[in-house]
């Protein structure tokens, strides 16, 4: 008797430790929180209305590939921030091909060259700044009707009209500002199909390049009522050893009352902001056309 309830005991103690150790979560527990489902118009698109900012971009926006805030770096005299929404490669780098870098490194180096023309032409002269660079510039609001979304952006007047009726793309000889654009819904996120882009355009101040050739795949996935994912890859043959890919998130503006405010900045109008910049008006001219930014 003493014997068994010396077994029982142990037992006892036993189960209870096993009771206090942690339990593995089961499957059917880590699948418990259910995706975000948006809202639908009545043409069945996810209602995604509203006025949106980006988030996380930071340096990026001057650099998409190594940072710096303009502003900061140039004006009140801070140290570089770092870019980071180059998801893919790994190492964060744009894959450039040689001609391609070269390129780019004629650019960084004229990007304070007293001729406007030897500058990024968004910032120098107004001039559209394309896709997927527009996305991270500025506010902008999103309208949806039945075949179409539209997006107004705040800065230089710029608007983008997405076709969703699974139309062609116009013809491939037409270079455009701001790409041809084609949009369908895959679930919950919305596919911009982009070409058509005109060469002329930077993916940001610092000179990043891309040829006639880029073809952009812009991903729209909202993940809540108040935040968009978004992904843009860029493929371009003539520019990039593979394709590469941007991420980064919008979020909605809740302030009330808020409305884009209409920003004076028109085609062709010479700014001054980089007359602030060290450097400014101390870059020779290139002497061969042909060396200059393209």
């Amino acid at each position: 008797m003493r014997r068994f309830l010396v077994t029982f005991a142990f037992c006892a103690s036993i189960a209870t430790v096993l009771l206090l150790l942690p339990h593995p979560v089961t499957a059917q527990a880590t699948n418990t929180k259910q995706a975000w489902t948006p809202t639908r118009l009545p043409d069945g698109q996810p209602d995604i209305q509203g006025y949106w900012n980006p988030r996380e971009i930071g340096a990026s926006a001057d650099d998409v590939q190594d940072g710096s805030d303009y502003g900061d770096v140039y004006i009140m005299r801070q140290e570089v921030q770092r870019a980071d929404v180059i998801v893919d490669p790994a190492d964060g780098k744009i894959p450039y091909l040689p001609d391609a870098l070269a390129i780019k490194q004629r650019r960084f180096e004229n990007r304070h060259n007293p001729i406007p023309t030897m500058r990024d032409p968004t910032s120098s002269r107004c001039l559209l700044p394309g896709v997927p660079r527009q996305q991270y510039l500025s506010n902008f609001q999103i309208v949806q009707t039945k075949g179409y979304i539209l997006f107004l952006f705040e800065r230089q007047h710029t608007y983008r009209i997405v076709p969703l009726d699974g139309r062609s793309h116009v013809g491939k000889d037409i270079p455009l500002w701001m790409g041809d654009s084609r949009g369908q819904w895959e679930g919950n996120t919305l596919v911009i199909d982009v070409t058509n882009n005109s060469a002329m355009t930077w993916l940001d101040r610092a000179g990043n390049y891309h040829s006639d050739a880029l073809h952009v795949v812009e991903r729209w996935t909202p993940v809540s009522a108040d935040r968009i994912d978004y992904r843009a890859t860029m493929t371009d043959p003539k520019a990039f050893s593979r394709p590469w890919t941007i991420a980064f998130s919008f979020g909605r503006n809740l302030q009330k009352g808020f409305e884009l405010l209409e920003e004076a900045c028109y085609e062709g109008i010479e700014l001054d902001s980089d007359k602030y910049a060290p450097g400014y008006g101390h870059v020779e001219p290139v002497a061969n056309p042909a060396d200059a930014p393209r």
